[in-house]
């Protein structure tokens, strides 16, 4: 087998024909907001193909602290959320799994309130989770900074989001909190990455 990198492409010359099978499975990425969005209108949920990872693991303890009923059967996940009233994420699950953040939009949206950890825990700082911060306090959230937890209270309302820059994890967020706020949303310069499409197609089934 020859290799040769040329500036951004690996150019490959095997001496095997390939053949077989492989199996799948589901994206990661597009998997841990879904399961956050569960949370945003109570009922019962069906998820195939998931993947075995930690993460997905992570995921279902911290929707299980919230309230969650979960059941696992080999790749697929059966959620129900209507019982939930447990509207935080500890730290300890989200220093472990920076998804987690992705509870702080389905908490405003069915709650109308939130506590969850800084993934860095309490240092503030420059860091990404402010898009997510701006835009909910632009969508009427009242938002402070607590022992390392941001909690945030108030009713959403669409409003006018316009982000620095592109961020899969804000535009993740605001997609769910703004599926149940009242008014219409706009987001401009919003991450259009498969995971996000993914949501959107989600949020699409349960409004």
């Amino acid at each position: 087998v020859t290799i040769k990198l040329i500036m951004d492409q690996f150019l490959i010359k095997g001496c095997k024909e390939l053949n077989g099978r492989v199996k799948i499975n589901g994206a990661k990425n597009a998997l841990l907001p879904i399961m956050t969005a569960t949370l945003l209108s109570p009922g019962n949920y069906k998820l195939n193909n998931v993947p075995n990872l930690r993460d997905t693991r992570t995921m279902i303890k911290l929707l299980e602290i919230i309230g969650s009923n979960i059941k696992v059967n080999g790749n697929t996940i059966k959620i129900d959320t209507r019982k939930c009233n447990n509207p935080e994420a500890p730290y300890d699950l989200v220093k472990t799994m920076r998804a987690s953040f992705y509870m702080l939009g389905p908490f405003m949206s069915r709650f109308d309130k939130a506590e969850v950890s800084l993934p860095g825990g309490c240092a503030w700082g420059p860091r990404p989770v402010d898009f997510h911060i701006k835009a909910l306090e632009k969508m009427g959230a009242k938002i402070a900074l607590k022992d390392g937890n941001i909690i945030c209270n108030g009713k959403l309302k669409g409003a006018l989001i316009e982000f620095e820059k592109k961020s899969v994890g804000a535009t993740g967020n605001i997609l769910m909190a703004a599926s149940q706020a009242n008014g219409k949303t706009q987001i401009l310069n919003a991450a259009c990455e498969p995971e996000i499409v993914d949501l959107c197609k989600f949020l699409q089934l349960i409004k």
